[in-house]
């Protein structure tokens, strides 16, 4: 268990750098390219669009296949796209559309790594231990948000190519740390099963998700808290011409993000949360929502720095509740195809609320888009604390994944 472990969480690192430091450096180049809010819109959107639409192909082949090598064979393949970013961007290029169908590439490749990968830790612990994991997965995650941006924002302002050079060669280390996880044991799907046809498999994630209000409650209050509250996305534009700061400073300010989820993590990993669930996760949304229009409304660095700190520290909170919550509430045999689904929620909390953030930051400008999108936020915190009383009253984590009948 120990060789998984470590596995695991070196593949988490070295990935999500990549995705981390990917992020930044095509904000920037998007935005130097165009100068346009807009077109950090259509980026996001050309993040999200494959794993919306290969959602029902991608978690069939979590569930049916050796999730690890779907990860390394799949991250070996972002690993290309990157190399494409890298050659294109040392072409010195003029259009931002060649960018945007290598993203595209990328998120391709992308919709099969997220649910496999997420389905991992569940694979390899007991339930009980589950939460104690998933915080040091966490802390994994939360570094590289720390370190990706950083490094993108040295590397691109040495040159625009180099962020996605480190991309690839990270990408490849993930892929082979992903291999030292031990094999799980297989898990039979029965011809009984309502997800053994390929159709009625595609859509068993999504049915299985809706007949459960606890779980539809928590996926979809991130999917659309972040949805309205998608600043991280506009900080190119924020960080030029409202803060004054270049790639360096760009990078430190998406790395702020990683250093408050990070701190957070590291104090969820000592004391992970067990008890009021439900209530801290609705609590933490709005504190999410009142730290975006603080950064909406500032022109200060440090106090934009201290504000993407704190609502990334709040979100650190939702992600562990989640990322604990839905594993426990789903059975072994559906859980790369649920995942899946909430792999397209949660694209969709962050990549489409970028096209969102883009387009109305285009209309009223970056800050007042970060704002309303803040109070937005916080107005559905307060609808889902009256429409799902069941996510509202959750006490504790169940204590094993549920099972389902298969007759």
């Amino acid at each position: 268990m120990r060789r998984s472990i470590v596995g695991l969480l070196a593949s988490t690192v070295c990935t999500a750098t990549a995705a981390t430091a990917g992020v930044t450096a095509l904000g920037k180049q998007v935005f130097d390219l165009t100068g346009r809010e807009l077109d950090l819109g259509w980026l996001g959107l050309a993040e999200f669009a494959p794993a919306a639409l290969l959602v029902f192909v991608t978690g069939p082949v979590a569930d049916r296949h050796d999730r690890r090598r779907v990860v390394a064979g799949a991250a070996s393949l972002e690993a290309v796209a990157a190399l494409g970013l890298a050659a294109y961007a040392a072409s010195d290029p003029s259009s931002v559309w060649p960018v945007f169908a290598l993203v595209v590439a990328f998120g391709t490749f992308r919709a099969f790594v997220a649910p496999a990968a997420r389905a991992l830790p569940a694979d390899i612990v007991a339930a009980g231990d589950l939460p104690h994991l998933v915080a040091r997965f966490s802390i994994a995650w939360q570094a590289s948000l720390i370190i990706g941006p950083v490094l993108a924002g040295f590397l691109y302002a040495v040159d625009p190519a180099l962020p996605y050079v480190a991309m690839a060669g990270l990408l490849l280390a993930g892929a082979a740390s992903t291999l030292l996880i031990e094999r799980p044991a297989p898990v039979a799907i029965h011809h009984d099963d309502p997800g053994a046809t390929s159709l009625r498999a595609a859509f068993e994630g999504l049915r299985f998700i809706r007949a459960r209000p606890l779980l539809l409650g928590a996926i979809s209050l991130d999917l659309f808290a972040v949805l309205f509250g998608g600043a991280v996305a506009l900080l190119p534009a924020i960080a030029e011409e409202r803060l004054g700061v270049g790639a360096v400073g760009l990078g430190w300010l998406r790395a702020s993000v990683g250093i408050g989820a990070a701190l957070t993590t590291f104090v969820l990993a000592i004391r992970p949360r067990q008890r009021n669930i439900g209530r801290t996760l609705l609590v933490v949304v709005v504190l999410f929502g009142l730290f975006t229009i603080l950064l909406g409304m500032t022109r200060s660095y440090l106090v934009a720095f201290v504000a993407l700190a704190a609502l990334s520290g709040a979100d650190a909170v939702s992600v562990f509740i989640r990322a604990t919550l839905v594993p426990l509430l789903t059975p072994d045999d559906r859980r790369g195809r649920v995942l899946a689904v909430e792999n397209v929620f949660i694209g969709a909390s962050n990549e489409l609320g970028a096209f969102e953030s883009g387009m109305v930051g285009q209309w009223l400008g970056a800050p007042a888009a970060i704002v309303t999108g803040g109070i937005a936020t916080i107005g559905v915190a307060a609808v889902w604390w009256m429409k799902f009383p069941a996510l509202r009253s959750l006490d504790g984590f169940p204590s094993r994944p549920e099972v389902v009948s298969r007759t």
